[in-house]
Order: C-alpha cells, then structure tokens, then sequence
C-alpha cells in the first residue's frame, strides 16, 4: 500500500544541520529511514552528529561546506550524488545573526553596522538562494525535487531589534514563493518549493536575547510568551511533525507556502 508520509531512502540535505533545530531534524529525518547529507561549518560537530545517527541506526553523512560559496556546494552536490546516487529533497537550514544587524533599546537605526547587517542578508538570503540554485540543477536532471526553506516569524512582521535578520528572511519567504512558480513552470509539477516558518525557540543563537543568566525569561522573553497564545517557546520537536509532512509526498500538490509554527503568534493580537 502506497504510504503518503513514507520517507524511508528519501536522499534529503540540509544545510545548518549542526544547530538546534538542525540536528533535531537530522535525527528525526535519520530515524524515519531517510538518507541524511548533514552540511555545515563545523566539522567536529557534525562528524558527532553522524556518529549518534548512526549509532541509533539511521543513515547519515557529514560535508563540511560554506553556503555562500557556490564551486564548494556543487563539490557537496557531487560528494552526495556519488554516495547515494541522487538528491530528492534540500532543507535550507542554514541562517544566523550578528549583534551590529540588531538595534537594541538603547540604540537607534543610526547605530546599524552596514558591514554586518550585509553579512547577514548574505548567510540567511544568499545562503538560501545559492544552495537552491546548485541542488535544484541535480535534482532537474532526475525530473523531480523538494526544497524546503526555514523562513522566521521576523519575516512575517517587522519586529524590534532584528532589522537584519527579519529583512533578509522576508527576502527568504518572496524566494521561496518565487522558486516555486520558477521550477514548477518551467520543469514540471514534480517540482516543490516550500518554507518552514518557526515562532519563537530558544537556541544558542538568540539564548542570551530570551533569557537571562540564572534561566528565567528577559523582558523580551517574557514580552514574547505574552504574544503567544500556547504561552511558551516552542521546542525542537514541535517542529518535525510539519517538517515531515513538507519533505514527504503527503504535500505532493503542495508549493510556494508558508507553513507556520509558531503557537499562535502570528494569529494573535490583543
């Protein structure tokens, strides 16, 4: 019986799978059959993160790579497709910010550090859009493909502080849209492109932003959850079930959308 959300031998990369979120989706994905290339910076990170995976019995492999380099992504592309024959479906997980990108309370927009808040469109805008170019040219040559992007719930609204991040993940989500119409239009409808927006999780990015030394939420923190109809940050796993469904052929007519995970953020208002 053909099973909608069966991903077992599916050939799916991700970039950024090192962090929190990453590696989460790298051992879930792992756990449900997938074949995982885990792409990231840090090698020593991600030859430990293989390990695990493979120790509970998943399949994985590790290649360090830059996101904004596209001679060593296509060197990834060909590492993977030599290994396991082909690539079904990218994750565009990698993304990141800077502190000169923000505005604190303390500070005004005149205080925005150009160099990073560039840096930042770079690794979250063009560190989206390269990988998509070079995976999609190998996933045309089998006639089918996925791509998944991580937008933000900064894209979806302007928030405080994170002028950088939220502009250039906005940028993600108009790519995405356009991608989807790109590939499908011109390669046909086996052809995906989708982006998984997450609310608000604590990760060693944005810890120090949410919360305080001794663990209790900032004011940020605490002004978030209040906006947050469920009350709390989200954890890692509240993200795989909507990842699942998006990487699998469960969402086969499925493209250009924004799938929200957020715990009502988004939806809430007064």
């Amino acid at each position: 019986m053909y099973e909608l959300f069966d991903i077992r031998n599916k050939v799916i990369v991700i970039t950024g799978g090192t962090g929190v979120l990453g590696s989460s989706m790298v051992e879930y994905l792992a756990a449900h059959g997938a074949k995982v290339a885990v792409l990231a910076r840090k090698k020593e990170k991600g030859d430990q993160l293989i390990e695990e995976v493979k120790t509970a019995g998943g399949e994985a492999m590790f290649l360090q790579t830059d996101v904004s380099d596209e001679a060593v992504l296509k060197q990834n592309a060909l590492d993977i497709v030599a290994k396991y024959g082909r690539i079904d479906v990218l994750i565009n997980g990698a993304g990141g910010n800077m502190p000169g990108a923000t505005i604190g309370p303390d500070n005004n927009i005149f205080d925005l550090k150009m160099d990073d808040f560039r840096k930042v469109v770079d690794l979250n805008l063009m560190g989206t859009v390269i990988p998509s170019v070079v995976f999609a040219e190998f996933m045309v040559k089998e006639k089918r493909g996925n791509i998944v992007n991580v937008s933000s719930a900064s894209a979806l609204r302007p928030l405080t502080r994170v002028v950088g991040y939220g502009a250039a993940k906005a940028a993600v989500t108009n790519f995405t849209k356009y991608m989807a119409g790109e590939l499908a239009t011109k390669f046909g409808e086996d052809f995906r492109v989708n982006a998984l927006c997450p609310g608000f999780f604590i990760t060693e990015q944005n810890r120090a932003l949410l919360t305080n030394p001794d663990g209790s939420f900032s004011d940020r923190g605490n002004t978030i959850i209040a906006h947050t109809p469920f009350r709390r940050f989200g954890n890692p796993e509240d993200l795989l079930g909507t990842l699942h469904y998006l990487v699998s052929d469960a969402s086969k007519f499925v493209t250009g959308t924004v799938a929200i995970v957020d715990g009502g953020f988004d939806s809430f208002s007064i």
